[in-house]
């Protein structure tokens, strides 16, 4: 061989793979969708998984109204990376997708899509077939926008039982919400109250605490006299100032006052008596007014009220104050009003803001109906009547129960103000009970849907009662046995992720009243109950077994629409049908529809056979139940399920609960389209791809709110970028690999050995924080590991015994075969996150016709490769290199070497224990240098040298001898075998070696 200008790059064992460096996601993500599903993945899954320890994330179901959005993204592909890992880490981890199809939202597009924008009247649903034809249209509405859903969850590369989801509108859903609500009749804990609830008037419907959200809002306030009418203690206990007195009240919502019946006042405040000195003339409040304030809170009343002089009286004690009584600021108006208005004792006034008195509405207030229905026994001492007013409807206008402003509107159909307000304070400025008013800037409740404020109001409802005993099979009472203490009990044997979600729910469940699960709406689940009135507006609720089976068979053939086809009373009660029950014709809130779906998925082996068997740990068995969703579902659909089952069946439908932030643009403002910030998931898919969103979604912390936008995605890709460029390195290298080319552990170098131990320390790593749903702490790890130590360490260092040395060499078969490892383990670690990329990887190392990384399972990394002495070894290996590295780079800067080959650097180590910890260490190899020089000693002061590498300089010399036309290396060696003149002796021999080969395959 003299030919020195030969070109050896065809004897070089390069990089060779069909997998591209420029992913096209966008193009090859529908492919391979294609192929999952040609290869039905899913079952393949199930049937590799058979017999395993069932890991089952039950699905929070989103509702099937609309195109998915950035939060559903989020969502999905948590769940699915949680199914995925936990399949791979050797459970038969079920993911059943479901959707919640009933509601008011499903209602309001088919009346404005339907009616109001075809100037079409809406059917009166009060006639049975009109109800049942507007229940088909939402029933077909829904089923739409499943479908379109359902395509865009899986386009997200989410792996689930597409082709038998939950729904429920499903009958059978249907029919067992319905037999879950009888449970609750059984057990006595539902029942029909009046209580002040948070009304929509522009959806006219009842809402949850869940459908609420606080907005800015600007109410009218009004400070209103209630003058003493007369005090119940010893008269001479009395002064007489104090009976000429007026009690001073402020409320931000006027037109309650019609509905006052109390005032509330605490005993933890201070409270006195105060008088008027000094106003200015045709003021409100006017010289010689007395009054009773909290002290704290006198001197901003006063201010308010435009008083410029006051003088403090005298001290009231509590006692007294509950022993007074006040007449209607509107006594006389519309000749009514003329009841006494009592004094009450509660927990929740406070001297923060207001006057220290608490004006009392009970039909307008939910701490209002409390102290006013708790103090019942004392009302009725006083001969003060406690039937609770019915004062406004569901239309938001006053009824006959407000003298004098029948008609009047709180609220517009629009969600507007309406003239109430002003009515009221009118009124009260006539009768001069008016000493202030004003306008407040404050967070008011408005419903989620309609964006428009809400109001509370007495109606009839049905509840489930939190704090009354349930009753047992056969009658039987433990009075502590509530449905609250059932749902504390199971929130501390449930895992919450993070941590902090188990006191969020535990406060809310310690809090919330009880649940008010009926809706006066069309679409939904009917109260399948029937009742007779009892005469004091309560009901008895019928309790007959075979009633309830007659309703929910007909339900599970028919669906609820048999609740309201003609004769469905007559149908149902059977021989009951001549007593005067009465049917219920409400509909159950959606969070019973999704509170009850454990019921109808995780416990109908009928209708989802591959969830059957579950035998959860708390009852002895291997399997797990989780739930996941934002961390609004705290007081949603966590609570709402919560309750369901342990108020069914004494405990928590799931063992842990994980929860999620919710997603931001970059700059953490809330998405608007106003704003010009909303960034679409279909948008990302089509430029990007799915698995861009879930490499974000993955590299993000999930517990906090997530920000995404413009900037952040190029980051991502260009993070992928270079993962995908580790694996493309990885799948090259690999062709060259044969099955006689394993080597052993023993028989391999260090720095094989070296990353052989890293995958120990990996997958302690990657399994445990897989298991901990901590998938941010799994991507930083790999993506550390993947671009800093394999691609620019490990790979940079045997890319020249990879590509040169002989096929003989145990150094490049001992690589090959750690490579083989590495991919193994790296692309199904990754394969969860992002399952494309994985298949697609897998299959080019692995192409097979029914293949798929997602039929393995995370490798066993065997314990033996763990070596605690060599890591720490090349700790200090690599700290040496990097200033030797450190040093070629200013070489480089100042053009004195081009490449590092042309280097021969002299590396100085002082400290003794260093010298002797590295001294065997080929440094040449390990810094891509041709040569080295290892010297124990300081080194001379121009050395390179690093502030946090102590003992360690290096003085960077040029490397002597002739340039290797093989591998670019200069030695002296170069030329010294006369067959290869231009190259080195390690070179000469792996040509010797190829071109056997060569001949052999000839």
């Amino acid at each position: 061989m003299t030919d020195a200008a030969r070109n050896y790059s065809d004897t070089l064992f390069l990089p060779k793979t069909d997998f591209p460096m420029r992913a096209g996601l966008p193009q090859k993500e529908p492919e391979i969708l294609a192929r999952w599903q040609k290869l039905d993945l899913y079952q393949r899954l199930r049937a590799a998984a058979r017999g395993r320890a069932k890991f089952i994330l039950h699905d929070g179901p989103p509702y099937a109204n609309g195109n998915i959005h950035i939060g559903h993204a989020l969502n999905k592909i948590l769940k699915d990376v949680v199914t995925r890992s936990q399949q791979m880490l050797g459970f038969d981890s079920n993911y059943v997708p479901g959707w919640d199809c009933h509601g008011l939202p499903i209602e309001w597009k088919i009346e404005e899509e339907n009616y109001r924008s075809k100037n079409k009247e809406k059917p009166n649903l009060s006639h049975p077939h009109a109800m049942i034809e507007f229940r088909k249209e939402c029933r077909a509405y829904a089923q739409h926008w499943l479908e379109v859903q359902r395509e865009e969850f899986e386009r997200l590369g989410v792996e689930g039982d597409w082709d038998h989801p939950y729904t429920t509108m499903d009958f059978a859903a249907e029919a067992q919400i319905a037999r879950e609500l009888m449970k609750f009749a059984q057990n006595g804990t539902l029942y029909r109250g009046s209580k002040p609830v948070m009304w929509s008037v522009v959806e006219k419907t009842a809402l949850a605490e869940a459908e609420i959200e606080y907005e800015d809002y600007v109410s009218d306030q009004v400070w209103v006299k209630f003058p003493v009418r007369s005090c119940l203690a010893d008269e001479s206990q009395a002064s007489n100032v104090l009976t000429t007195a007026s009690i001073l009240i402020w409320t931000t919502t006027p037109w309650t006052i019609p509905g006052n019946r109390a005032i509330s006042f605490s005993p933890k405040i201070a409270y006195s008596l105060y008088e008027v000195v000094e106003a200015p003339a045709g003021n409100w409040a006017k010289p010689g007014d007395c009054f009773l304030l909290a002290d704290k809170l006198a001197v901003d009343v006063f201010q308010h009220a435009r008083v410029t002089k006051f003088n403090r009286l005298e001290s009231v004690a509590s006692e007294k104050l509950a022993m007074l009584h006040c007449r209607h600021p509107l006594k006389g108006f519309a000749s009514d009003y003329a009841f006494d208005v009592p004094l009450l004792a509660g927990d929740h006034v406070s001297d923060d803001a207001g006057t220290g008195f608490v004006h009392t509405a009970p039909g307008h207030g939910r701490e209002d109906f409390d102290i006013w229905t708790a103090n019942s026994n004392i009302l009725a001492e006083r001969g003060i009547n406690p039937v609770i007013p019915y004062t406004v409807d569901e239309n938001g206008a006053f009824t006959d129960h407000a003298p004098g402003f029948a008609g009047k509107r709180v609220l517009t159909d629009e969600g507007e103000k309406g003239d109430a307000n002003d009515a009221v304070i009118k009124a009260l400025i006539d009768a001069g009970m008016l000493i202030a008013r004003g306008r407040l800037k404050h967070q008011y409740p408005h419903s989620w849907r309609s964006k428009k404020p809400v109001i509370f109001r007495n109606t009839p409802q049905w509840f489930i009662a939190m704090d009354k005993p349930i009753a047992a099979a056969g009658g039987a009472v433990n009075a502590s046995d509530t449905l609250r203490n059932r749902a504390l009990a199971a929130i501390a044997v449930t895992r919450w992720v993070p941590e902090q979600g188990e006191n969020r729910i535990r406060g809310m469940i310690e809090s919330r009243p009880d649940w008010v699960i009926s809706r006066q709406r069309a679409w939904g689940v009917p109260i399948t109950v029937f009742v007779r009135e009892k005469g004091d507006g309560t009901v008895e609720v019928l309790n007959d077994a075979r009633v309830d089976a007659r309703i929910a068979e007909a339900l599970e053939r028919e669906g609820a629409d048999a609740w309201y086809q003609p004769g469905a009373r007559e149908r149902f009660l059977g021989e009951l049908a001549n007593e005067d029950w009465q049917k219920v014709d409400d509909i159950l809130d959606v969070w019973f529809d999704s509170g009850s779906t454990h019921a109808f998925v995780l416990e109908d082996p009928a209708h989802f056979p591959s969830l059957a068997g579950i035998t959860r740990k708390r009852d002895g068995g291997p399997d797990t139940v989780m739930y996941l969703e934002g961390s609004d579902q705290h007081r949603g659909w966590f609570q709402s399920s919560l309750l369901e089952s342990c108020g069914t069946r004494g405990r928590a439908p799931f063992d842990v609960v994980l929860t999620h932030g919710f997603v931001l643009d970059e700059d953490g403002r809330k998405m608007s389209k106003s704003l010009g910030n909303v960034t679409a998931p279909q948008d990302v898919i089509r430029q990007s791809g799915a698995d861009i969103l879930r490499l974000w979604v993955c590299a993000s912390d999930y517990a906090d709110d997530l920000r995404i936008g413009p900037e952040i995605l190029k980051t991502t890709v260009e993070t992928y970028r270079k993962l995908r460029n580790t694996i493309r390195w990885m799948l090259g290298s690999l062709a060259h690999l044969r099955d006689e080319d394993h080597v052993a552990l023993a028989q391999m170098p260090e720095l094989e050995r070296l990353m052989l131990h890293r995958l120990v320390e990996l997958d302690r790593l990657v399994r445990q924080a897989y298991a901990d749903f901590d998938y941010k702490r799994i991507f930083a790890a790999l993506n550390a590991f993947m671009t800093s130590e394999l691609s620019a360490f490990y790979f940079d260092i045997r890319k020249d015994a990879l590509y040169c040395d002989p096929i003989s060499s145990t150094t490049r078969k001992a690589c090959l075969t750690v490579l083989d490892h590495l991919f193994r383990a790296t692309v199904t670690w990754l394969a969860p996150m992002l399952p494309f990329t994985a298949e697609e990887a897998w299959l080019a190392r692995h192409p097979a016709a029914e293949g798929s990384v997602h039929l393995e399972r995370f490798p066993e990394v065997p314990s033996e490769w763990r070596d605690d002495a060599l890591a720490e070894r090349w700790r200090r290996v690599r700290n040496v290199r990097r200033v030797v590295t450190g040093a070629l780079e200013i070489e480089r800067a100042h053009q004195r070497i081009g490449s590092s080959l042309e280097a021969a650097p002299v590396i100085f180590v002082s400290d003794p224990e260093l010298f002797a910890a590295v001294v065997d260490v080929d440094f040449a190899e390990v810094a891509i240098t041709s040569a080295y020089t290892l010297v124990e000693g300081e080194g001379p002061p121009e050395a390179f040298r690093l502030e946090d590498v102590k003992d360690v300089a290096v003085v960077v010399q040029l490397a002597q001898g002739k340039k290797c036309a093989r591998s670019w290396k200069i030695l002296p060696s170069v030329g010294s075998d006369p067959a290869y003149p231009d190259v080195s002796p390690r070179d000469a021999q792996a040509l010797r070696e190829w071109e056997a080969m060569r001949k052999a395959a000839e």
